[in-house]
């Protein structure tokens, strides 16, 4: 792999060379590669179907997590979230006990404790990560999905980004079935608390938790505004919003 160094930046395949842009710039490689139809039928690429068998349900199935929470995180997530979340459930899918290599799944892999370990604290924009912006201890009740903070000062608990003048907490609870694709998801109320505002209790909770029977995962959402005129403008694309998921049963 090269990265491109002209002024012109191409895309596309000129004598053998593919030109693509990525995350990482412009880059160039040497256009290669076996045949579809014979990694598809070829007893010697066995191994090969059955580890993109693997990494398409782990693709799926975080996939599934990220439309799930799209609502809460829409405003919240980085440019590499989808290859993240694609990796933790590949270590998820790993933990699959019960099938043979090729049909392994994120959905068996799930019900490990483990495995809900693994997506406990999970930011989706890693830029801007729940435990360098809240300073605060919180409780989660998953019974209720009520996520709560006995005491918060916001000059002193939250880290705040510069031209922030109001801060948005959301809490939200989704139940996923990874065996079925199908999801419910309950979201709380937005508080809304100025910058300047005095210490207080916080509690942000979903009119219910969903019925649907799944896993269910518990999320706080924290937002940083400017308000003009009464009137919320995010800061630099939402670069400093967080959501994470705090709890897993």
């Amino acid at each position: 792999m090269a990265q491109q160094k002209s002024i012109l930046k191409l895309k596309g395949t000129i004598g053998g060379i593919t030109f693509y842009k990525s995350q990482d710039g412009y880059l160039a490689r040497e256009k290669g590669g076996v045949d579809a139809s014979r990694i598809a039928n070829d007893p010697g690429f066995a191994r090969t179907r059955e580890n993109g068998a693997e990494f398409a349900n782990a693709a799926s199935a975080g996939k599934l997590l990220r439309d799930a929470v799209r609502v809460l995180g829409k405003d919240a997530s980085d440019g590499r979230v989808t290859a993240r979340l694609t990796q933790t459930m590949t270590q998820i899918k790993n933990m699959d006990d019960a099938n043979v290599r090729g049909e392994r799944s994120a959905a068996e892999g799930m019900a490990k404790a483990e495995a809900k370990l693994l997506l406990k604290g999970f930011n989706f924009n890693v830029n801007s990560v729940l435990g360098a912006v809240l300073y605060s201890p919180y409780q989660v009740n998953v019974a209720t999905g009520e996520i709560s903070i006995a005491s918060i000062n916001p000059q002193n608990d939250i880290s705040v980004p510069s031209g922030a003048t109001h801060i948005i907490f959301k809490g939200g609870c989704v139940s996923i079935d990874f065996s079925t694709g199908d999801s419910e998801i309950a979201v709380s109320e937005p508080i809304r608390l100025a910058i300047n505002a005095a210490a207080k209790p916080l509690s942000v909770k979903p009119a219910a938790v969903p019925v649907l029977a799944g896993i269910k995962f518990f999320l706080l959402s924290i937002d940083f505004v400017q308000s003009v005129n009464n009137v919320d403008y995010s800061l630099n694309n939402n670069a400093y919003n967080v959501l994470a998921i705090v709890e897993v049963v």
